[in-house]
């Protein structure tokens, strides 16, 4: 695909064997040892991923995409030995796309890395919008339209509906949703997330179909 991924990596012979991977795949890695190095580069943008450690001195990778969520929507991937579910949690949180966890192999890194490349470039048709099957989302008006007809949406269903276009074909959780479209701090219940659903269903009508229910692993567009 010829993209330009930017690695974010402290130990030096990982970062190495990263990017020799993907410049053998023909991509192109840009590497940076530490966050603050990974920020400079990312102020020049035209990054098309980012793979990102967490645990690293100075700058963490916490840190560093919640500086990059404040100007971009490049795809983020941590890299990271850290497994609790509130860690994945504060990483969704601050606008993290996918967890790899250490020790991974390089085939399935790349795959993630690809296939959110691949959406990420095929949701935005413009800056103002995502459209899908049919449906069209106004970002900065956060209004929804189908076939030119405006569908009223609450808040929530609107974020629920940007959400699962924004990560089409991929499955999220209700953990992943609450997260992304309540807020970290939210403390209901998870099936909230059904309840918003079901309504969401009701209003799209015949493409309801698109949202497809996972068992046991949440919700995905399918569009």
């Amino acid at each position: 695909m010829n993209c330009r991924i930017l690695i974010v990596e402290d130990e030096g012979k990982l970062r190495e064997v990263l990017c020799d991977y993907f410049r053998s795949k023909g991509e192109f890695p840009v590497e940076a040892e530490n966050g603050r190095k990974a920020l400079e580069l990312a102020e020049e943008g035209g990054f098309d991923a980012v793979l990102l450690d967490i645990m690293m001195p100075g700058l963490d990778g916490f840190s560093v995409c919640r500086a990059l969520r404040r100007s971009q929507d490049v795809p983020v991937i941590f890299l990271t030995a850290l497994s609790d579910e509130e860690d994945k949690l504060l990483g969704y949180e601050l606008g993290a796309d996918d967890y790899v966890t250490k020790p991974f192999t390089m085939s399935v890194l790349y795959a993630k890395t690809m296939a959110l490349i691949k959406r990420s470039r095929g949701s935005m048709l413009s800056g103002d919008r995502l459209e899908s099957a049919g449906l069209a989302l106004e970002l900065s008006s956060q209004r929804v339209f189908a076939d030119g007809k405006e569908i009223l949406l609450t808040p929530k269903e609107y974020a629920l509906l940007r959400c699962l276009l924004q990560n089409r074909n991929m499955v999220l959780s209700r953990e992943q949703l609450l997260v992304k479209c309540w807020g970290y701090d939210y403390e209901g219940e998870a099936r909230a997330v059904d309840t918003q659903i079901r309504r969401l269903r009701e209003k799209l009508g015949k493409r309801a179909s698109c949202i497809k229910t996972v068992i046991k692993a949440g919700y995905r567009w399918e569009g």
